[in-house]
């Protein structure tokens, strides 16, 4: 995996196989000259020279004169020891307490690169060596970190960049507030309470449960609700267990919600209505423009990094309570760079200090 927003121009470097090792040993053998042997072996000629200052090794010919010459099984097994060699020569190799720390934290605790290194500058934990983000990428994608590849990573590679559609108008919505109709705040993210919603999906043909997603936009905590069904019957379960939970802090807490025009959101006048207080209103529902997912991007985000425990094809049927109890407060504990390494529930925490919740849930 490479970061996105870099300045180093990115190589990729072609590595002599050990059947192209022969075969070079071959044409050598053969008097052709290095300019065509890189067209035969599609290598730049200072590819082919270092190869041969790799593989090169002195022999006595008929008449007993040294000469040097290029041996394929020779370059090769300088190669792999090179490669076995490579990690004790590099600079995080040196401090095994700091590997063995990455490793468990990207393998275990499934963190990111750039988590692990955020964590140990926010909590101050003391190595004896300090690298960057970008280079902990590069010594994970060219191998140099056992037991850590591109599998324990959360994207494989770049991001492609989708085309987004021309904005449309959801006939089926036209009564509801549309995303633009927020007030600035909810944009801007500058007040606490304002959540977008969705939901994953089982991808089974048969399987009809679902998460239900919320993602508050502030401090990008998360909540998780498992519904035996994309309908507005159980969102309007969901959205009401909520409000027994924190019933007069449920205005506070969600204060209004950005959803799509998916079927299970559209009677949005029945999930802004209080269950427990009658003729009030509990929240405000927006609504993203159809085929605009970017529109309502943290929660996007959000079921990417719920994906990584439930992948798609998953039977969502079979996935019991504490389980999902558990992928929200890991979500809401992992240390994310746009908080500044801090958590969803320490911002949260913060907050909390401000408002007696306690006073309202009474």
């Amino acid at each position: 995996m490479r970061q996105i927003k870099d300045n180093t121009k990115h190589k990729k470097y072609k590595h002599f196989r050990e059947k192209e090792r022969y075969k070079l040993e071959a044409l050598v053998d053969e008097k052709i000259k290095i300019l065509r042997i890189s067209r035969i072996l599609n290598k730049h000629p200072s590819t082919i020279y270092r190869e041969l200052r790799r593989g090169k090794i002195s022999r006595l010919d008929s008449e007993l004169i040294e000469k040097e010459v290029y041996r394929a099984n020779v370059a090769q097994r300088r190669y792999e020891n090179n490669i076995s060699n490579r990690e004790r020569d590099l600079k995080i190799g040196k401090d095994h307490k700091l590997v063995e720390y990455i490793k468990d934290k990207i393998v275990n605790d499934k963190y990111s690169p750039d988590a692990v290194l955020g964590e140990i500058q926010i909590k101050q934990l003391e190595f004896k060596t300090k690298i960057c983000t970008k280079t902990l990428y590069n010594y994970i994608e060219r191998g140099f970190l056992e037991g850590i590849s591109h599998k324990n990573l959360w994207e494989r590679g770049c991001r492609k960049k989708k085309r987004r559609r021309k904005i449309q108008v959801c006939v089926k919505n036209r009564k509801g507030l549309h995303i633009s109709e927020r007030p600035p705040a909810v944009e801007k993210r500058e007040e606490y309470g304002h959540w977008e919603i969705d939901c994953i999906k089982s991808g089974k043909k048969k399987s009809k449960a679902v998460i239900l997603t919320l993602t508050e936009r502030k401090t990008r905590e998360e909540k998780l609700v498992k519904m035996l069904g994309a309908t507005v019957e159980n969102v309007d379960r969901a959205l009401t267990s909520l409000e027994k939970k924190y019933k007069r802090g449920f205005k506070i807490k969600f204060k209004s919600l950005t959803a799509d025009n998916g079927s299970e959101f559209l009677d949005y006048e029945r999930l802004q209505k209080s269950s427990l207080f009658k003729d009030e209103k509990r929240t405000t529902i927006y609504f993203a423009t159809p085929y605009s997912s970017w529109e309502r991007g943290s929660n996007e985000n959000q079921n990417r990094m719920i994906r990584r425990f439930i992948p798609k094809g998953s039977d969502i049927s079979k996935i019991n309570e504490k389980i999902i109890k558990e992928i929200e407060n890991w979500m809401n504990n992992y240390p994310r760079k746009i908080l500044d390494y801090r958590s969803a529930n320490d911002l949260v925490n913060e907050f909390t200090k401000n408002v007696n919740f306690e006073k309202m849930l009474q």
